[in-house]
């Protein structure tokens, strides 16, 4: 860069993070002293503190701002661009966390202090304040303005057509693999979404019709999508933006372990020592009922038969070490601590070992691994604990809860930028842990559904691990989607084309195109489908697409086609949401800031949640893997081939 504005903003943004960090620090030392008052600290769940409005924190991000827009935060030294991530997620959480209104009348009938130190089956309680905040069938929120997702007409609403977009620009012509990240960083991904969100499977009375070409291969006319199911807190006749239901807890509280509500809570249950229902072999057991057998729901395959077999059985270890603490618990206080431990353990996981391995810039692996640790670091977390209150310097868990001024939901935005399915390989190649040897091939139908369940059977444990665990997921670019998710029955025998299902469902939830969410996360738009693509022939497909109209871009077609920040196997504009919703899941879970201590998790539950890797939790159910884990520091990049015997 020639110009000297990126200069000038350097010195600026240097000069305004001495003074912000300086803020901090006063801040700090005057909590310590138990004078918040003093320091100007906002009660809980307030919009934040107004030692982030001040003028040192204004020049701070401001500059932070110009820095990203006119270098990029990725293409600075690794402290600078830290520096500007910081202030690029304080103008977001100032910015871009929009309460969608009036949550639905699910208050539960009073205040439960056995619930106090533990998590509800359907997400109540979280804030104490507001006991429906986050629980099941309450509302998504928004990350960009209310006013700009009001939805298409429904002639724009189809155009391009979403099947269009599918065959021309989705289709896997070949495989394109992920080399920094492993297939179990797939498989982990859908566990944690099953956890988070959930708009249902549709309404089967109101259904989408899909325009289709002349020689479109669909099997059936008209091809149809069925809608999401309407929001029935909302009044009738209203003008406001549509709303949807979060099927899910919004927490992170595990629940695609444990279930969501008292139902599917007490289903898992033994009813002896804490213990979730595991086969004596080790190996799920599916519930006859297909009801409540998850192999029976759209989605299921063999990786979320795995991360969900290795969490049931890590829970019922958690549940031997505290029962051996605490010989005197009965089952359900066993249950309930075992929950909070083995739920914090996935949020920690996630947080600094799934999410630096997707996205490995030397600069996001130390942000991610700060909101964790802080920048003070992991060790010295472990040698002395905290050193500040601030979650810059000691990392969110164990901090005051903070909403920033908007009650905590998760948001349609965070639902969409994880639509990650080209992260799904067509074939697969099982293979022996012990030698490398090949046992079978398969392709995602033979491992998807009911089949998962045949294969742990046919296939050890420890080998399928394995599998996953040394080959490649595909990358989430264009002409990269699973060509089997382009056309199958589900379980309930419609047909679907999940990649036009996910750009409809996107214009349907009203998250804006492409270059306008750019804008709305103050990203700049891109100008020309050139400038989108970086690549002639792309461009040349997105223009003929989408009729020369840069402005029609679907966000979800944006994403895959723009370039990726080095070591990023996502997009830089989904990782804006990624920068403000990574820790606003941690910030405002109490489980996660004020009762991440040892009175509520135990000595021993904090233990576990801080010491525990994914490879700690793949050595102590499958010890067999140690060879082929030896040098592995982070399970979700590639292992090495275990040499022949």
């Amino acid at each position: 860069m020639s110009s000297s504005r990126p200069r000038r903003a350097g010195t600026l943004i240097a000069v305004s993070a001495t003074a912000a960090l300086a803020a901090i620090v006063v801040r700090d030392r005057v909590s310590a002293a138990g004078s918040r008052a003093a320091a100007g600290a906002e009660p809980e769940g307030a919009p934040a503190a107004r030692y982030r409005d001040t003028l040192p924190w204004r020049l701070y991000n401001g500059a932070s701002a110009l820095l990203d827009r006119w270098v990029g935060w990725d293409r600075l030294p690794t402290p600078l661009g830290l520096a500007v991530l910081v202030g690029v997620r304080n103008v977001l959480r100032q910015r871009n966390l929009h309460d969608t209104g009036g949550l639905p009348d699910l208050d539960p009938a009073g205040p439960d202090r056995e619930w106090l130190t533990a998590r509800t089956p359907d997400g109540s309680r979280n804030d104490p304040d507001v006991p429906s905040m986050g629980m099941a069938n309450t509302r998504f929120g928004r990350n960009v303005p209310i006013a700009a997702t009001h939805r298409e007409p429904e002639a724009a609403m189809l155009t391009p057509s979403p099947r269009e977009v599918s065959l021309d620009l989705m289709t896997r012509r070949r495989f394109v693999p992920a080399t920094s990240v492993n297939v179990l960083a797939t498989a982990w991904i859908q566990f944690m979404v099953k956890d988070w969100f959930s708009h249902g499977q549709g309404d089967p009375a109101q259904r989408w019709e899909v325009p289709l070409a002349d020689g479109d291969p669909w099997p059936e006319r008209p091809m149809t999508i069925l809608k999401t199911v309407a929001d029935p807190s909302r009044p009738a006749g209203g003008t406001a933006p549509p709303t949807y239901l979060n099927t899910e807890t919004h927490w992170w509280d595990g629940s695609s372990i444990y279930g969501t509500g008292a139902p599917g809570d007490e289903q898992r249950r033994t009813g002896r020592d804490g213990k979730l229902v595991i086969g004596d072999d080790g190996r799920l057991r599916l519930p006859a009922d297909p009801a409540r057998n998850p192999a029976t729901v759209p989605g299921w395959w063999l990786g979320l038969n795995l991360m969900t077999t290795a969490f049931i059985r890590e829970h019922n270890a958690i549940c031997d070490a505290l029962k051996a603490e605490y010989p005197g618990w009965n089952d359900d206080e066993l249950y309930r601590r075992a929950r909070l431990i083995n739920a914090a353990l996935t949020a920690r996981i996630h947080t600094v070992e799934w999410t630096p391995a997707i996205i490995a810039h030397p600069t996001t692996v130390l942000a991610l691994r700060a909101n964790w640790w802080g920048l003070a670091g992991e060790k010295l977390h472990k040698l002395v604990g905290r050193i500040s209150d601030s979650e810059v310097i000691s990392g969110i868990p164990g901090t005051r809860t903070d909403h920033y001024g908007v009650p905590f939901t998760l948001t349609e935005e965070f639902s969409i930028v994880y639509r990650m399915h080209p992260l799904v390989p067509d074939d697969y190649a099982l293979r022996a842990a012990a030698d490398g040897r090949l046992l079978r091939t398969a392709t995602f139908p033979e491992l998807a559904g009911p089949h998962a369940q045949a294969v742990t059977d046919e296939v050890a444990m420890a080998d399928l691990f394995y599998s996953f665990g040394t080959a490649y997921p595909g990358a989430i670019v264009l002409h990269n989607f699973p060509r089997f998710l382009q056309e199958f029955r589900r379980p309930d025998g419609k047909l679907m084309d999940l990649a036009a299902h996910d750009i409809l469902r996107t214009r349907e939830l009203g998250v804006p195109r492409y270059n306008e969410f750019r804008r709305l996360l103050h990203l700049r738009p891109a100008r020309t489908f050139a400038e989108l693509a970086g690549d002639p022939e792309v461009a040349a497909e997105l223009h003929r697409v989408y009729r020369g109209d840069i402005e029609r871009v679907d966000t979800i077609t944006g994403m895959f086609a723009e370039k990726r920040p080095r070591g990023f196997a996502f997009s830089d504009t989904a990782f804006r949401i990624f920068v403000l919703m990574a820790s606003r899941r941690l910030n405002s879970d109490r489980f996660l800031t004020r009762d991440f201590t040892p009175h509520v998790y135990t000595p021993l539950g904090m233990a576990w949640v801080q010491n525990t890797t994914m490879v700690d939790v793949l050595l102590r159910h499958y010890p067999e893997l140690r060879p082929a884990l030896r040098g592995v520091t982070n399970a979700f990049q590639p292992w090495p081939d275990t040499p022949a015997a």
